[in-house]
């Protein structure tokens, strides 16, 4: 799972990037976050916990791979959140 991130504020950067490693992400590039060992039920969680650190002009990115054949991309923007589903 990867997590990309565009944030407008410096708080709000080391609020998400805080909890980002939290909950097992490592740091590839800046804004760039990924973890192999997260665990799916603990997706409403972490985007909850998102949500609460952003605001409205913040604009997080959450990729799943693969999971059953698919990609999923799931984006926080404009505080709500939108799911795509790519088939492969």
């Amino acid at each position: 799972m990867a997590v990309v991130c565009e944030l407008g504020s410096d708080d709000n950067q080391r609020e998400v990037h805080g909890l980002l490693r939290q909950y097992g992400f490592a740091q590839v590039y800046a804004n760039l976050y990924e973890s192999v060992s997260i665990k799916e039920t603990l997706l409403p969680r972490l985007k909850r916990d998102l949500d609460r650190r952003t605001d409205s002009y913040d604009r997080v990115r959450i990729y799943q791979y693969p999971l059953e054949g698919t990609l999923v991309i799931t984006t926080l923007q404009n505080k709500k959140w939108r799911k795509t589903i790519l088939h492969t």
